[in-house]
């Protein structure tokens, strides 16, 4: 069982910096997750590369 990362991302609609954590057992994933200051939906896709580092985009959830 490996440990989540932590990865820092900002929110499409409020522009706050958010701290999220990722699941690096997972390679690719793609889910939804509520902004913790505005409570808005951000669709969030989680890449590892081959270091396992964490490539993150964060859009709105109605692009």
């Amino acid at each position: 069982m490996s440990a989540l990362d932590s990865v820092l991302i900002q929110c499409p609609y409020c522009w706050e910096t958010l701290d999220i954590s990722v699941d690096p057992s997972v390679v690719e994933q793609e889910y939804v997750e509520d902004c913790q200051v505005c409570c808005q939906p951000i669709l969030l896709r989680v890449v590892f590369d081959d270091n396992l580092t964490p490539h993150v985009e964060a859009r709105a959830e109605n692009e």
